[in-house]
Formats: structure tokens, sequence, C-alpha cells
């Protein structure tokens, strides 16, 4: 009479453990992406595989290892999100359902390029799944990226479903009447932003007020910025054409960012408008993705950083000297 209750809570032990260690942030870009899980006692190659809706075998190799080696208490193994556990398109079995999975917001990350790293899922989709804008992304924040599918009734992360992606969206308003709420004339909008939290449950969505960029034509003076310290005088130069992608920083702190390709992430660039003669120094982020809008350009950089070059705030060309 005593065995049941005994195996019952360790049943629930073993079903909470394995929800509340499910690392559920994606790792690494397309097409290797992934989730991390830290191997809980008793655990074996097919319950993780149950978990996630995935084949040990195709688990083990994505790990370099065998399975007959079996696991070890506190081991991180990479699960890799495919076809058959992962969803962009919100379409899943009758007897699956949809766990969001979340990537966090880097500084100087924008909705672009999360897209680009997460298999260039739709612009619209993580705007729907978040219930922001593109405009609206801040470092810190977990974005959606998409959905891991599992058996409703094999896998304990059933429990982190969402109803339907609609949930997401902004709730439908209602038929009644109300009054118009206007903004107090002499107050300038403001941008709320939802801090974000330490822990693994997904952050609120921020909430928003108004437009938080500023109109073009805006102008900043940082004195070239907020990484001129970081600046090491190199050897190399290099003239172009250069134009802005639109970020939220800068504006207040003077912290501006490039994209560039043949440079180092990390790296601080010299940017100098050819037809101004002002200098900005900006951090290097990433390279510039391979579109039509990018054909013959040297450098993008942010819209504030284009602002001090007195280069506006508009998307034409202008000429720079880059060193670096």
């Amino acid at each position: 009479m005593q065995k049941m209750p005994i195996l019952w809570v360790l049943f629930l032990f073993l079903s909470f453990s394995a929800i509340a260690q499910a690392d559920l942030e994606v790792k690494g870009n397309s097409p290797d992406l992934y989730v991390q899980h830290k191997v809980a006692a008793k655990e074996t190659w097919f319950s993780v595989g149950r978990l996630y809706n995935l084949h040990p075998k195709e688990i083990a190799p994505f790990n370099n290892t065998d399975m007959n080696a079996g696991l070890k208490i506190g081991q991180v193994l990479k699960v890799p999100l495919v076809a058959a556990n992962f969803s962009q398109d919100e379409k899943k079995a009758s007897d699956e359902v949809l766990v969001p999975v979340y990537h966090r917001v880097a500084e100087g990350e924008w909705m672009f390029r999360v897209s680009v790293n997460h298999n260039k899922v739709a612009l619209e989709k993580l705007e729907k799944w978040n219930g922001i804008t593109r405009n609206q992304i801040r470092p810190g924040m977990e974005l959606v990226v998409g959905f891991l599918k599992v058996k409703r009734d094999q896998s304990a992360l059933a429990s982190k479903a969402v109803q339907s992606t609609a949930a997401k969206e902004p709730p439908a308003q209602s038929t009644a009447p109300k009054a118009p709420v206007e903004a107090p004339k002499e107050e300038k909008q403001v941008t709320v932003v939802s801090a974000p939290k330490n822990n693994d449950k997904p952050a609120p969505a921020p909430v928003f007020k108004q437009e938080e960029l500023p109109a073009a034509g805006a102008s900043v003076n940082f004195n070239g910025g907020f990484f001129k310290s970081g600046f090491k005088n190199g050897a190399k130069s290099v003239s172009g054409q250069a134009t802005i992608f639109r970020s939220t920083s800068g504006w207040k702190d003077g912290k501006y960012y490039a994209l560039m390709d043949n440079v180092a992430v990390g790296t601080i660039v010299q940017v100098r408008h050819t037809g101004t003669n002002k200098t900005v120094y900006a951090k290097v982020l990433g390279q510039l993705s391979a579109i039509k809008e990018n054909a013959g350009l040297t450098i993008r950089i942010s819209n504030a950083a284009a602002a001090e070059l007195d280069a506006g705030n508009s998307e034409a060309r202008f000429m720079v000297e880059v060193k670096y």
C-alpha cells in the first residue's frame, strides 16, 4: 500500500525535473539550430528522445557520441531542431503540441539578423508570435523564433505548449464604443520596455507607445561615439559607399554599430564621411548579408551614427573612408 504513493512522487519528481531543467533557448545558427538538455538521474537516450520528439539516432551523432556509451548525470546534450520536431509554419500532427522556443536578443541585434540566423523565418511571423513590430526589438528580449513539436502524451514539455499562435496576437477589440484617449499635448511620447527577467520563463512582451525611432533628419553628437576609445589605428583602409540600418541604439549613448565584410566581429572601425569630413567609431556586428540591397556597399552603419556624420537618417547612400 505504501509503494504506490512513493512511485507516484518519484514520477512527479522526474517529470517536473525534466520540465524545470529543459533549456528552450535556441542555440546555433541556420541550419544547425539546437536546444540544450542537461541529463537528469535515470534518463536514457530514449527518454530524452521522447521528451524532444526525436529519435536518439539523430541526437547522438549531433553530439559526436555513440548511443551505446550511455548518459551521465549532468551531461549537456545538444538536441537538434529539425523538420521532425521543429515548426516555423505552425503545422503539427494531431497528437502533437507546439512549445515555443526562444532566442535572447544580443546588444545591437535587430530582427532581420534574428530572422537570417533562424532559417530566414519571415519577419511578419516574428512580429506576430511576439506581439511587437520589428523596430521594437531590444537587447535582453526573449523572442519566439519557432516551436518545438512534442507528443502530447509522451513529453513532459507538453505542459509548456501554447494553445495556438493566435494567443500571441493582440486581443480583439471590444465592439462597445470607447472614448478616445489622447496623450497630453505638452508631454513627449515615450517608450516603455519591460525589464528582462533573469530566469527560464519567457519575458512578457514589452509595451511600447508610439514611435521609438527618431525622425529622419534627427541629429546627435557624441564626439565620435562610445567606442572611440577602443579604436586601434590599423594599416587597413577602404573607401566606398555606405548606408544605414535602423536601430534604436546610439541615440542616447553614442553606441554605434556596423555591418562590414571581411572584418572580424567586435572590431572597432573608424568611419569618415568624405562629404562632411565628420568621423564616427562603430563596432562591427557581422557581415553584410548577400541580398540585392547590399550590392556595391562597403559598410552599413546604424542610423544614429549616420546622423552624427550629417548623412541623415534615410537609406540614401553616401561615400565614406573606413579604417580598421
